[in-house]
Parts: C-alpha cells; structure tokens; sequence
C-alpha cells in the first residue's frame, strides 16, 4: 500500500478546501443573478428527495452488500410503518418516531 507524505497530504486537504469553497460560494460571487433554465429548476424541485432516496433505500433493502432474500427483516416493516404513518398524519417526526418504534421491538426482541 502507497502512503502519502506530509506535504502531499497537507496539499490534498488544502486543494478540497479550495474546491469546496469555490463550489459552495459560486452563487454568491456574482453581482447578478443567473438566471435557471425552467427544465433545471423543475429537476432541482426532486434533487433533495433523490438524494434522500439513494441513501435510505439501499440501507433498507440490503445488508452486507447483498439484497436481503426474507421478509422477516426488522427494517422493511419499520419503513412500511413509517411510510403508512407519514402517508396518514404528513408528520416527519412522527414518521421517524413510527418508524423507529417497529422496528426497534422487532431487531431487539425478536433478533429481526
């Protein structure tokens, strides 16, 4: 395995930085405002959902890399409670709240 020396390391986390800033500032270095195609700003309605999604299902529908092969698994009732909640009440909280209190039973008690 190749390590990296200090000054390689010191340059690699000083360039991130100037990544990151540049990108988390862009909008604000313009005098004026640039203005979005409707078609971007219709897609940019989703990005937060999408991005919540690609995190979530993937820990709810797999473990150690594999899709799970039986339903007796603690989190697919936890988000189907979770889901049937925030479906009925629009309440996050509540939703996490429901979620939680599935599937925390079902893995402690039973070793879902």
């Amino acid at each position: 395995m190749n390590t990296l020396s200090t000054w390689e390391t010191a340059l690699a986390i000083l360039g991130l930085a100037v990544i990151t800033v540049v990108t988390r500032s862009f909008f604000f270095i313009s005098d004026r405002e640039l203005p979005l195609p409707a078609w971007l700003q219709q897609g940019l309605r989703y990005a937060p959902l999408a991005a919540l999604a690609a995190v979530v299902v993937p820990e709810i529908v797999m473990t150690q890399g594999q899709v799970i092969r039986t339903l007796l698994d603690a989190r697919l009732f936890g988000a189907a409670a979770a889901l049937g909640y925030f479906f009925w009440r629009r309440d996050i909280l509540g939703t996490i709240l429901t979620g939680m209190a599935v599937y925390l039973p079902l893995k402690l008690g039973l070793g879902w």
